[in-house]
């Protein structure tokens, strides 16, 4: 995949799930979004973007670690997201589970775009 459309394609799904908590935000249940959601937000769509260019980046220099610095660039990643909860929870007083699951929300559909990206490219390689 070119790294451009890869970003193009990353910033509209940015988008696209930063709208439901926008939207919830303006409505009478905004108590279901933690106060620091946005930080949240962008701490995890940001790791999410250096992990998927890093891992392009690799791939064009030699394709045949692909698989190799997926799965270290998304451990690398998971880690850095349990230190940063941990010191959410610890550190800031939160409401303990609106946080985790608003948390869990920007990470799972974060991980789904890193999932998907994966797939794609070992489609393209198969086809190649």
């Amino acid at each position: 995949m070119k790294l451009h459309t890869v970003i193009l394609s990353f910033l509209l799904f940015a988008v696209i799930i930063a709208v439901p908590p926008f939207l919830l935000s303006k409505s009478t249940h905004a108590a279901w979004l933690d106060p620091h959601f946005w930080m949240t937000y962008a701490f995890v769509t940001g790791l999410t973007f250096i992990t998927i260019v890093s891992i392009l980046m690799v791939t064009k220099i030699n394709k045949e670690i692909y698989a190799q610095t997926f799965l270290g660039a998304t451990m690398i990643k998971l880690l850095t997201c349990m230190f940063f909860c941990l010191f959410f929870l610890v550190k800031i007083k939160v409401n303990g589970v609106i946080f985790v699951a608003n948390f869990f929300y920007v990470y799972f559909f974060n991980l789904a775009f890193e999932i998907y990206g994966l797939l794609r490219t070992l489609r393209n390689q198969k086809l190649k």
